[in-house]
This record gives structure tokens, C-alpha cells and sequence, in this order.
């Protein structure tokens, strides 16, 4: 990985992490196209760069990170799903993660669930985050366990369940905003540690590539969820739908057509 390759996808990182349409895809693809997907250091540091997109959350929601104990309870329930799926599955999730086909499916299928999401759940119950109870927190961290297929998208699967379980877009965006926070920072930790056991060391260039990849995927993610959440007020989620759908089918068309995009 050349710093070049570095920059474009922690742009994608911080365009995509909280928008539904799936940024470890995003960046599968993208890395796949520049023929480096199948690199341990490639892995890590699509997953490191996260960190950086998800302190963005931390800046733009400072004062909601010191709220009452429940805040952080919640966190922590919503988040145990993930944890246990995470850890059972860990091998066959990094086995997804190289493959492109996996996620032209996935980001099919959810596009075509996001063109009717706005019709399905436009009766919300739920108009604030203290409102969230501790069963609804876990359910929705059941949902987020859907996005360990790569396509699915993190920030789609939990915004899609928090609607179904009565919470508004805006709350339903912003919980799983906060979600991501320990939900990140446990997957870099344990892709850190997988890199070290499996006898992989870091150089000081790859220190100075996961630098600049937060830098920059923190810069970008800032912008991005201002416009998202404004965007998602007024207009929903038609349009990431019909986006997924399109990325998905050119990316099936190109595979079929026999170009390489690194399929194991």
C-alpha cells in the first residue's frame, strides 16, 4: 500500500462509515480494484481507519458523551451482541471481507430493503435517545451483528432496526452514531491482535499510513454526518437505495465480465 492508496480509502471510510450503504464494502472494492485487498496490513488498516471516523462522533456529539450512567449502559447492551458474533465468527468474517461478490449481493439486497424502509416504519414512538430502553438498546445491537457480512452495512442494519423498533430516523442515526463507538474500537483492538499473532509487525511507514488514514477519514466523516442527518430528515432513504442497488449490479456485471477484482 502506497500512500496514494491510503488516501483514497480513507476518504471512502469517512464518506461511508455512517452512511447506509456500507463502508468496509465500499472499501473491499475499492482496495480489490488496486490489487491489494488480500494484504494482512490492507485489513488492518481498513479497519484501524475507522477509529478515525468514529471520533468524529465523539467532536460533533461532545456534550451527549456525558449524559447519565443509563447512556453508557446502553451502549454497553447494544454492543454485547456484536462482541460474542464477532469473536465466534471472526475466521469466516475475515474470509468475507476478500471477497467482492459477497458484497455486490449484499449491497443489492439492501437497497432494495432501503427503497421501502420509509414507508414501513413511518409511525415512530421513539422521538428521543433517553426513550430507548435497555431491551430495544439490545435488539438493536442484534441488528448491527448483521452487518459482520460485508455489504450489509454497520450504520444501515442498526438504523433500519432502530426504525423497526419504533425509533425516528433521527434517533435511530444517532444511536447508532454512538454505537459505533466501542463497537470500532473493539474491532480494531482485536484485528491489532490478530495482525501480531499471526507474526505480522507494523514499520514505521505503515504507522505514518495509519496516521494519515484517521486524520483524514475523522476530516471527511465530520462533513459527512452533518449532511447525512440533514439530509435524512427531509428526504430518507430512497435515495441510498437505489445507489446500493446500482453499485451492487455494476460490481456483479463487471465480475461476470471476468475482471479481476481479487475474488478468494
Amino acid at each position: 500500500m502506497n500512500y496514494f492508496q491510503a488516501i483514497i480509502l480513507a476518504v471512502i471510510e469517512g464518506l461511508t462509515e455512517f452512511l447506509p450503504v456500507s463502508s468496509t464494502g465500499h472499501m473491499i472494492i475499492a482496495s480489490s480494484f488496486m490489487g491489494i485487498a488480500t494484504d494482512p496490513f490492507v485489513k488492518l488498516f481498513t479497519i484501524a481507519i475507522q477509529l478515525g471516523a468514529i471520533l468524529s462522533v465523539i467532536v460533533l456529539y461532545f456534550k451527549r458523551f456525558f449524559q447519565t450512567i443509563n447512556f453508557y449502559l446502553k451502549l454497553i447492551v447494544a454492543f454485547i451482541p456484536a462482541a460474542i458474533f464477532g469473536f465466534l465468527l471472526s475466521d469466516r468474517i475475515d474470509k468475507l471481507l476478500e471477497s467482492p461478490l459477497t458484497v455486490a449481493i449484499s449491497l443489492v439486497v439492501g437497497g432494495i430493503i432501503l427503497l421501502f424502509v420509509d414507508k414501513w416504519f413511518n409511525k415512530p414512538t421513539i422521538l428521543e435517545e433517553k426513550e430507548i430502553t435497555y431491551i430495544t438498546a439490545l435488539k438493536i445491537g442484534f441488528f448491527q451483528c448483521l452487518a459482520m457480512i460485508p455489504g450489509t452495512s454497520r450504520s444501515g442494519a442498526t438504523i433500519v432496526g432502530g426504525m423497526y423498533l419504533k425509533a425516528s430516523r433521527k434517533v435511530a442515526a444517532e444511536f447508532s452514531f454512538f454505537l459505533a463507538v466501542p463497537t470500532m474500537f473493539a474491532a480494531t483492538a482485536k484485528k491489532l491482535l490478530d495482525f501480531y499473532k499471526g507474526g505480522h509487525t507494523i514499520s514505521s511507514e505503515q504507522i505514518q499510513l495509519l496516521a494519515i488514514g484517521n486524520i483524514i477519514a475523522f476530516i471527511v466523516a465530520l462533513l459527512a454526518i452533518k449532511s447525512f442527518i440533514g439530509y435524512l430528515n427531509k428526504n430518507g432513504f430512497k435515495m441510498f437505495g437505489w445507489y446500493r442497488i446500482i453499485a451492487g449490479i455494476i460490481i456483479i456485471i463487471l465480475l461476470q465480465s471476468g475482471h479481476n477484482l481479487q475474488i478468494i
